[in-house]
């Protein structure tokens, strides 16, 4: 089937190039040029691991090509995606803006029926709304082109969205007309061939589906973190409670790891979308504006206890503190709301002196952080991000930081305190290193290794008895 993909950002990319690796040929188009040159380079504006052979392959292949020019793309086309930016305003709802110029310029270049789709992150509405537009421009241009209009929402995690991708949970398409759903079936079916995962809906429960499922997973992440809180006033280690609570089927293992807050492109953008838009409609959601609240707080959390630790030692004015990992999350250089930007912000306005180091994201962090020339030294490495360090903090749960040379760090610290914000190591672990240790939500007093050896030895016998 003959595609075109509007947007070549995050989820445009990932879209395009999956389509095409099934089969489909897809056209790319997007507005910047700078952009498109790159990709028919085969250069990759984003990281996104495995996304990079798929683009290269299918341009080989002649399956992905990428163009600026709405005229020659939308008359061949048979579906389009829209899959443009709609970032935040000033209210936290989305800004539509850059969705509806696409539905202006389809409008203005089609020639044969086309089903319009958006992929787009939008509230309800929007979908419809595309298609007014769509047919208010027809009737200036006096003629009568068919088409339907569908939402069809991303459910890709950084990180995984190729594999998200071709290897889907759902796919979810909300339609108007059901003659559309036989032509979306045919475009996904080669993503599907084991199990049938397209769930039809209507138009406006699809969109909401979309901002529902995201802040369904960041309220699991906000209660966590307040849970973690209130473990450290009790001494309780949220690890062990999150196992505990986790094993209920009727809860799951996912979404409870107790961190610094979420960041990235959707859960934060999509908790105060949905917020606007029952505030618009005159509708309370105090829960979800909660869970907003806390990740804001949660974004604070860590500088509070370094500072709190620095306070005996007169304040962090000119202490040393190496930063590992920038990325709001492992496998992207993905910096949008990340927490380690609230952390650098606050650490800078305290006077600390910083040492940053991310294996992808630094060119990213570079772009959004204030040049500080004096209180800034950008790092290629662990052991050099701990050079003459006071302290380090473990910001982004990066793979390689999981077996780092600890000897190493300890012996170019200037200090030895470790904050670790994700609770990637054992505090009896870490203190048997050298180090003195801070996490969230666990008591450096609890005997959590005793514990995990018991629960295993308990499994054990269990085995033995039946």
């Amino acid at each position: 089937m003959d595609l075109l993909v509007i947007g070549v950002g995050y989820v445009g990319l990932v879209s395009g190039a999956c389509f095409a690796e099934m089969g489909h040929n897809v056209v790319c188009l997007d507005i910047n040029i700078e952009k498109i040159q790159q990709l028919e380079l085969g250069n990759i504006p984003i990281y996104e691991p495995g996304l990079e052979e798929i683009v290269k392959r299918n341009i080989k292949a002649g399956r992905l090509t990428f163009t600026t020019d709405y005229k020659t793309s939308v008359p061949n086309a048979q579906v389009c995606f829209i899959a443009v930016d709609t970032p935040t305003m000033a209210d936290g709802s989305a800004n539509t803006l850059n969705v509806e110029k696409v539905a202006l310029a389809l409008a203005q270049n089609m020639q044969n029926y086309m089903v319009v789709v958006t992929k787009s992150t939008v509230p309800v509405g929007t979908t419809n709304n595309i298609g007014e537009i769509i047919t208010q421009i027809l009737k200036q241009r006096e003629v009568n082109i068919p088409f339907d209009v569908v939402s069809n929402p991303e459910f890709l995690k950084e990180g995984n969205a190729v594999q998200d991708f071709m290897k889907p949970d759902r796919v979810i398409i909300g339609v108007n007309n059901p003659d559309v759903i036989t032509i979306m079936k045919d475009i996904y079916s080669p993503f599907m061939l084991n199990h049938e995962r397209l769930i039809v809906m209507d138009v406006v429960s699809a969109e909401l589906a979309k901002y529902v499922a995201n802040a369904m997973l960041a309220t699991r992440i906000s209660f966590m973190n307040e849970i973690a809180g209130l473990c450290e006033k009790l001494g309780a280690n949220i690890d062990l409670i999150r196992k505990g609570i986790g094993s209920d089927q009727r809860i799951g293992h996912s979404f409870l790891y107790a961190g610094p807050g979420y960041g990235g492109s959707c859960l934060p953008k999509d908790v105060k979308a949905l917020q606007a838009q029952a505030t618009s409609l005159n509708y309370s959601m105090p829960l979800v504006q909660a869970v907003d609240h806390v990740n804001t707080n949660q974004k604070k959390l860590m500088g509070k206890k370094i500072a709190s630790y620095f306070n005996r030692e007169g304040g962090l004015e000119n202490k040393v503190i190496g930063i590992l990992g920038l990325a709001f999350k492992p496998d992207t250089d993905d910096m949008r709301e990340a927490a380690s930007l609230v952390l650098i912000e606050d650490l800078l306005n305290q006077g600390a002196i910083l040492r940053l180091f991310d294996p992808v994201a630094m060119e990213r962090a570079k772009e959004l952080i204030p040049s500080h020339s004096k209180s800034i030294t950008w790092c290629q490495s662990e052991v050099e991000c701990a050079l003459g360090a006071d302290a380090l903090v473990l910001m982004t749960e990066w793979k390689q930081f999981r077996f780092m040379d600890f000897d190493a760090l300890l012996s170019n610290m200037n200090g030895s305190t470790f904050f670790d914000a994700r609770n990637q190591y054992q505090p009896d672990d870490m203190a048997r290193k050298g180090f003195h240790y801070i996490s969230i939500g666990r008591n450096p007093k609890n005997p959590t290794e005793f514990i995990e050896k018991e629960n295993i030895r308990n499994y054990q016998e269990m085995e033995i008895t039946i």
